[in-house]
């Protein structure tokens, strides 16, 4: 059966990582049936208070879900497949991973209990298989996790290559190199369009060798007299053996410091791309070691608030302690948005003496993602009659698009989530919209977040909130002095006249009233409302998001 909303062609529809960095999740729609790729989280940040992790919003595919044939995962990054243990539920479908996504998602679908629930089907690495009306391959690419692949989406009406997360590395050390001549077949196969990473379409040239960065940390260590603590993602598995091979190098042992440190490395050794030479201590063996003999390697270069380096810079870790004179090396790039938690952690460390190492300081990171040479010999390789790019914030989109253009595909859009783009012969075109935004995961449940909860909490988080309660009879008379508790906006006794001006401006405001109106409790409470409102207003030049008890004997 032919037909489907958006007609017969083939559609792309981003919900998440086109227009942002983070939180990737893409839709391929022919005919009524849909193939979803990654599922990843972004984080919190000073704008969500309360919120660790945030994930796309699904609504749209989710009221699709019995037209959903599958999820495919590209690699194991936690932007890529760290949602699915939140919002798997509202899609219900099969997924699809390579061996080293498959055991981290195994680990995390245990952990919320749910590995019983959802079937993950494992797929070898470079594997095809076929979902629905979809025909995928895996192929292989180098980036800063093994088994990361650009996915060949073959359907009848053209094939999808799907480029996230790729580099061209000649010395990857971890896994092996991008399978150049697979992805020149699927050129000569022909490829109707390539959906493609655009982290760094601003940066020239060729993105850095993992190769000569392990020399670079092995130098930089060796000129360092004590501890050295190196800050990576934890999904490096790259970095982590780097730093490993650097310490080896200098005399000195890994700790690894943060749990998913530990669970990304004990993944890695499991499928075979690390291996227990040099041995990774735990966190629990640093306070033994000489500080000349350590190197810590810890969770944390985003500034991540509760992650390992955030708690050893304030003091607060059990079992680890930097002090005047140690280094820390962040061996990351700022992710946009996390400068200012980032900054916040930095300025901590030096402010106790310790050494603060970075990207702008010495060469202590290579990028995972195409730089612009890279992103021509794609091009150059499969041939794409069309091109969307995906993986960035809009500047990088618009930058990838004139990187194309250049290069003569003329056939390009920029599309944001929530844009439905028609893959068809004369496309690519935004030929709709669809809901797309980002659920925050509040405690045990998932909520907007631009819903009333976040929104009632960025209010409070600016104004502070009042609970005013009244006592009064059945002719709406006060019974006793009204109660009056007030969140982050009055100090103790230095603000109690500002607080007792509040009560005195809710008995006026209730016995100047009417009868009638003293009788209704929303009038009462409305009335008390504004003020209590009005009066701190006045006294302390905020209005703070106000609840009203009205008690009625």
């Amino acid at each position: 059966m032919s037909g489907s909303e958006f007609g017969d062609d083939l559609v792309f529809v981003p919900l998440g990582g086109a227009g942002e960095i983070g939180m990737n999740l893409n839709l391929y729609g022919y005919r009524g049936r849909w193939l979803a790729v990654d599922l990843g989280i972004s984080f919190g940040d000073d704008d969500t208070p309360g919120i660790d992790i945030l994930a796309p919003d699904t609504s749209f595919i989710a009221e699709r879900r019995d037209k959903l044939d599958g999820l495919v995962l590209t690699h194991a990054h936690e932007d890529h497949l760290g949602a699915v243990p939140y919002v798997w539920r509202t899609l219900g479908c099969p997924i699809y991973a390579t061996p080293f996504a498959h055991a981290l998602l195994r680990r995390k679908l245990v952990e919320a209990g749910m590995e019983d629930d959802v079937p993950v089907r494992e797929i070898p690495a470079g594997g095809k298989f076929e979902v629905g009306d979809f025909a995928v391959e895996y192929i292989r690419v180098t980036h800063s996790i093994p088994e990361a692949h650009v996915l060949a989406i073959r359907t009848p009406a053209g094939t999808i290559a799907h480029a996230t997360d790729w580099k061209l590395d000649p010395a990857p050390l971890v896994g092996p190199v991008t399978d150049a001549a697979t992805l020149q077949r699927l050129g000569e196969e022909g490829v109707l369009a390539l959906i493609c990473d655009s982290t760094n379409a601003t940066v020239s040239g060729h993105s850095q060798s993992e190769g000569p960065l392990r020399e670079s940390l092995t130098e930089l260590i060796g000129r360092c007299e004590r501890r050295v603590a190196v800050a990576c993602f934890s999904s490096n598995v790259a970095r982590l053996q780097t730093i490993a091979a650097a310490a080896a190098a200098n005399d000195r042992q890994v700790c690894l410091v943060g749990r998913s440190l530990v669970r990304m490395a004990e993944i890695a050794r499991e499928t075979g791309y690390l291996t227990d030479d040099p041995p990774l201590l735990t966190q629990y063996d640093a306070g033994y070691l000489p500080p000349e003999k350590l190197v810590l390697a810890v969770t944390g270069s985003q500034g991540e608030p509760r992650s390992a380096l955030s708690r050893i810079a304030t003091g607060d870790h059990p079992n680890v302690v930097l002090e005047r004179g140690d280094t820390v090396i962040f061996s990351s790039r700022q992710i946009p948005g996390n400068e200012i938690s980032i900054g916040r952690v930095q300025n901590q460390l030096s402010r106790a003496g310790i050494d603060v190492i970075t990207e702008s300081d010495h060469f202590v990171h290579v990028s995972g993602h195409p730089a612009r040479d890279e992103l021509l010999k794609m091009y150059e390789w499969i041939q794409p009659r069309m091109l969307v790019p995906i993986h960035g914030e809009a500047r990088h989109l618009h930058e990838h698009v004139e990187l194309a253009r250049e290069a003569g595909i003329t056939r390009t859009v920029v599309a944001e989530n929530g844009s439905v783009v028609r893959l068809g012969s004369d496309g690519p075109e935004v030929i709709d919209h669809v809901p797309s935004g980002r659920l925050a995961i509040d405690g045990t449940r998932l909520v907007p977040l631009d819903g009333a909860v976040m929104r009632a909490r960025r209010r409070i988080g600016f104004v502070g909130a009042a609970v005013a309660t009244v006592v009064v009879d059945g002719r709406g008379r006060l019974m006793s002095d009204p109660q009056l508790t007030v969140h982050g906006l009055l100090d103790g006794e230095d603000d109690d006249e500002s607080w007792s001006d509040a009560i005195d401006a809710i008995a006026d405001a209730v016995e100047g009233m009417s009868d009638k109106a003293r009788r209704d409790d929303d009038e009462v409470s409305e009335t008390v409302r504004i003020a209590v409102r009005r009066s701190l207003r006045d006294t302390v030049g905020k209005r703070p998001v106000t609840e009203v008890h009205v008690v009625r004997l």
